[in-house]
């Protein structure tokens, strides 16, 4: 096998494992009205099946990064493969919700080592210029496509077997990417590793999950109680000293000061929103959908083609668009379709067209194909290399920290009955995501407004 050949082997195992994460998360949010049927469990307890995975990987990446770095890619890569294998047994298997949170968090650990060690491994593999920009392109296309065939596979699973087959599906794919890897998978290391951070990490850890862990008990044991009012001490509290901690080591896990810089603040809260925005949609469309329209798990799942396939077609493009002309235009383009998705669903009802729902779905997909390129580039502009990656990292955490914020919130919406049914509740959660598009154009002001900076647009194109 040549060397081209060779490399092009290394992104195939690496963009199946993206897949696999990708898969994972948009079929398990299909699986939820399942899930919650045969456990018994309220919508609360749903959301706690989803963050419990999305907060250990916002909480790990950054870690699971530098540990990469530190003792080989290739080596935590496998690990993650192994620890998410694991987690999928034990939620196949789960009896209760317990044991169900508990294999989520395992495999969210391995998650964590997943998707931003395996684009490390790419980028160490793939020197070239011009072949970067290309297998990035495909990377992107494949997370597009993770999204599109997710809830498809999890409907025709859940139909068929049950919602444990979404699980189990994982072990096979798994299996071949642990082969693969084996056989053509370099092990590369960062020559200048970054120290790792157990102070930052778990203060890190305890904030996120008090800020989720009140947005999802909150509208249950009622914002005032002391319940509420203890863990808004311990945010406030966490937050405080992980400021503190952070600006007196050497090596921190978040390097504060690049808050300063407005674009990358806004590149950040830009990233929270769109994972926001895009979660919330697959929550409460879910939950509509086959539990107030009466929709099988596999035409549900069909419904939301036209978001996963914007996605995929709109991600290269976005790529494109930042490389020409800078990331301000697809930001502004990833905002107003946004916006325009939940403003078409803010009135939703009981008998809604099916039609208003496929093109809000479309706009949906839409925004979040255009925003992902552009925001990292943001985050990485005008930066030195030696802290673009980090950047990336903080960027990539924002994200997931928003998806948890989203199902967060829209579970808190739907969480008991209204007045009216679950289609009246659902619109507030319809209206946050139109305020995300707005946010979203913001975001696009603070941007760079031309793409002249090359490099800053390459090493974008490393972390997208």
């Amino acid at each position: 096998m040549n060397e081209k050949t060779h490399r092009w082997w290394v992104l195939a195992i690496c963009c199946t494992s993206i897949f696999l994460v990708g898969v994972d998360t948009t079929a398990v949010n299909v699986a939820l009205p399942s899930i919650g049927r045969e456990l018994r469990l309220g919508v609360p307890e749903l959301e706690w099946t989803v963050d419990a995975y999305t907060l250990v990987l916002a909480s790990l990446l950054i870690t699971s990064g530098a540990l990469a770095d530190r003792i080989g890619r290739r080596r935590v890569f496998r690990i993650g493969l192994m620890l998410f294998a694991l987690g999928s047994v034990g939620c196949a298997l789960a009896p209760d919700l317990p044991a169900l949170v508990v294999a989520r968090v395992l495999q969210g650990v391995g998650g964590s080592m997943l998707s931003p060690v395996a684009l490390a491994i790419v980028v160490s593999a793939i020197t070239d210029p011009r072949e970067r920009a290309q297998a990035v392109g495909i990377w992107a296309a494949v997370f597009g496509l993770s999204m599109a065939a997710g809830p498809v596979l999890s409907g025709v699973l859940i139909s068929g077997p049950g919602w444990r087959a979404v699980f189990w599906a994982n072990l096979p794919i798994i299996g071949i990417v642990l082969a693969l890897s084996a056989a053509y998978v370099p092990e590369s290391r960062s020559p200048r590793p970054r120290r790792l951070d157990p102070p930052g990490q778990v203060l890190l850890s305890i904030l996120v999950a008090a800020v989720v862990a009140v947005l999802i008990e909150g509208p249950r044991v009622g914002w005032w109680s002391g319940w509420s009012i203890g863990a808004y001490v311990v945010i406030v509290a966490a937050a405080l000293i992980f400021v503190r901690v952070q600006a007196t080591r050497a090596e921190p896990l978040m390097e504060l000061s690049l808050f300063r810089r407005l674009p990358f603040t806004a590149a950040v809260g830009g990233a929270v929103v769109v994972f926001l925005a895009l979660n919330v949609t697959l929550l409460l469309g879910t939950l509509y959908l086959q539990q107030v329209r009466g929709l099988s798990p596999v035409a549900a799942g069909a419904v939301t083609l036209p978001m996963a396939i914007a996605a995929t077609v709109c991600a290269p493009i976005s790529g494109y668009l930042v490389g020409r002309v800078g990331p301000r235009l697809p930001l502004r383009l990833a905002g107003a379709s946004i916006a325009a998705g939940g403003v078409l669903l803010v009135g939703l009802g009981d008998r809604t067209a099916m039609a208003v729902l496929l093109v809000a779905y479309l706009f949906a997909g839409i925004g979040v194909g255009f925003a992902n390129a552009p925001i990292t580039n943001t985050a990485v502009s005008g930066l030195p290399p030696a802290r673009s990656g980090v950047a990336g990292g903080i960027a990539s955490t924002a994200r997931q920290v928003g998806a948890a914020l989203g199902i967060a919130l829209a579970g808190g919406l739907v969480a008991e009955p209204a007045v009216g049914g679950l289609a009246v509740a659902t619109r507030p959660g319809w209206a946050l995501v139109a305020s995300c598009g707005g946010l979203l154009l913001l975001v696009a002001q603070a941007s760079p407004a031309t793409g002249s900076q090359n490099r800053s647009g390459m090493r974008a194109s490393r972390l997208a």
